[in-house]
């Protein structure tokens, strides 16, 4: 993930932070120290045409400036949904820390550099399930999915897995960005960040 400026958030009054990118970046860097498995975890909602709102877990694998990056096979339900309805809320909870980071906004496609970069970077049998799957679609029974996983390891033996078409990455580039701290009593302590221009406007929330 990129570099970006870091607050220490124990050190100060984080709902006092003008820069919500920071921020993010802090709190991102402590739950990596302090979660026990996948502090990149976030709970993604989508919705179709339908408007019936979707959530799974997915993971975060980039973010800066512009917004929060995942990726995913664009025929499965989220990728379809997406495509319908070019919008996405996510929800980081870090148990550790008690704290979590909302987000919303519009999604626009990575790049296919962006995308060809990261899928390289998987393991190899990360890349080829990738392939296999036939993500969200109805599955006889596992041995179907591992067998196909199996002739394309055979296929490709020591060579290159080109990324598929259909799987790539997205970015949400969030219109408003809302951190949340546990407080004792329930007297939780929130921020909310909403974009104006180029720039963004805080607000305390009341708990």
């Amino acid at each position: 993930m990129d570099q970006l400026r870091t607050d220490d958030p124990k050190s100060a009054d984080f709902t006092l932070s003008e820069d919500p990118v920071g921020l993010f970046a802090a709190w991102m860097k402590e739950a990596e120290a302090s979660e026990p498995e996948d502090a990149n975890a976030m709970a993604l909602a989508t919705a179709g045409s339908d408007g019936l709102p979707d959530v799974r877990m997915v993971l975060l694998k980039d973010f800066d400036a512009r917004g929060f990056v995942f990726y995913t096979n664009t025929q499965s339900t989220k990728g379809e949904e997406l495509a319908q309805n070019p919008q996405a809320a996510l929800v980081l909870h870090w148990k550790s820390l008690r704290r979590q980071v909302r987000a919303r906004g519009p999604i626009t496609p990575v790049t296919a550099a962006e995308a060809d970069a990261y899928f390289q970077s998987r393991r190899r049998e990360s890349r080829l399930g990738a392939i296999a799957s036939q993500q969200s679609r109805p599955l006889a029974d596992r041995a179907t999915l591992m067998s196909a996983v199996a002739e394309l390891s055979e296929r490709y033996g020591d060579g290159p897995i080109p990324r598929p078409e259909h799987w790539t990455g997205f970015r949400i580039a969030p219109v408003s960005v809302e951190f949340w701290q546990n407080g004792d009593f329930r007297l939780h302590d929130r921020v909310r960040f909403t974009r104006t221009g180029a720039g963004w406007s805080r607000a305390r929330l009341y708990p």
